[in-house]
């Protein structure tokens, strides 16, 4: 008797067994495939959260005169910009980034050589985290610099400058008000601006800002020494604004104040830039941008006609405009 309620027990507890097995078996795929969706609905949300893009335009223009009784003088030019974003949004963070590119250059009349009419790299990088309303918790980051050698032309064998000659680096950390996606000011009372000159013979001369080298009168040793950098901390104000003023004309503005504490916080640096994008059809797009810059630090030296005799020598305002009809693909 007890021999048969063994044996029957131990059937009742390997069913028990096997099925709690089977159970398990039919809930695991369950498991894996919940898991599955999970990493993909993540992967899809993180996707979402990122708005990436950019536009490539190519521009050129090229005059030829015969016989002109007006007069004038044959040339051809050529440029091309490149300017890429990737932004980020999900809850509360708030990153953006931008890359801008560009590169111009002209042949005039006899002249054998290439121009430069344009040379720009700017890298922005702004992450926030919401505070409250439309306003964010900040910092960013900003390089600018150019790619090629600069010269005062028609003189082009002396460079006034050449790729991180100058380089400018700025930290900020602030507050940002962002209501929508095509306005923000954004307000840092802390900020560091960092220029390098990796040029020799330009820090030698304290171009740019930076310390120069001076020397003694009488015996020439040098009493103070260039150096190639130079630091300063005060605040900042950066505006941004684009917004598509018809359906195929886009218009963007950024402004950019710096004012240095520690040295004539009222001589304010300026950075102005614009563009203006109007498309023709779907490759063809009519471009115009123009940058305004002031700044205390740099010296800009005129000359009184072809001479040597120097007319001005100071900060001045500058001004740059680039117009151009060509190629563009935006992505």
């Amino acid at each position: 008797m007890k021999i048969k309620i063994f044996i029957l027990g131990s059937i009742l507890c390997c069913n028990s067994f096997l099925f709690s097995q089977e159970s398990e078996a039919k809930a695991l795929p369950s498991t894996l495939e919940q898991e599955a969706e999970k990493m993909k609905q993540a992967e899809a949300d993180s996707v979402k959260a990122w708005k990436k893009g950019g536009m490539i335009t190519i521009s050129g223009q090229q005059v030829s005169l015969t016989n002109w009784a007006a007069g004038g003088q044959n040339s051809i030019s050529g440029a091309g910009m490149i300017n890429l974003f990737a932004s980020y949004k999900k809850g509360k963070a708030v990153w953006d980034n931008n890359l801008d590119l560009a590169y111009g250059v002209v042949k005039q009349g006899s002249n054998k050589n290439w121009w430069k009419n344009d040379d720009r790299i700017q890298l922005t990088s702004k992450y926030g985290r919401k505070a409250f309303d439309n306003f964010y918790y900040s910092a960013l980051l900003d390089f600018k610099t150019q790619f090629a050698a600069g010269y005062n032309y028609p003189n082009d064998s002396v460079k006034i400058s050449n790729f991180f000659a100058p380089a400018y680096a700025l930290a900020a950390i602030g507050m940002d008000y962002k209501p929508n996606a095509n306005l923000s000011v954004f307000f840092a009372p802390l900020t560091g601006k960092f220029t390098f000159v990796n040029n020799d013979t330009l820090a030698k001369y304290g171009e740019f800002g930076v310390q120069k080298e001076e020397r003694d009168p009488l015996t020439n040793v040098i009493t103070q020494h260039y150096l190639k950098h130079r630091e300063e901390f005060g605040g900042y104000l950066k505006f941004q604004f684009k917004r598509n003023v018809m359906e195929n004309i886009s218009f963007t503005t950024v402004l950019e104040l710096f004012s240095n504490y520690l040295h004539n916080p009222g001589n304010v640096d300026v950075n102005w830039t614009t563009l203006t994008s109007m498309k023709v059809n779907k490759y063809i797009t009519v471009t115009l941008s123009t940058n305004l810059i002031y700044d205390d630090d740099v010296t800009i030296t005129a000359y009184k006609g072809d001479t040597q005799v120097i007319d001005f020598s100071g900060p001045r305002l500058q001004f740059k405009q680039v117009f151009g009809v060509g190629f563009s693909y935006k992505f």
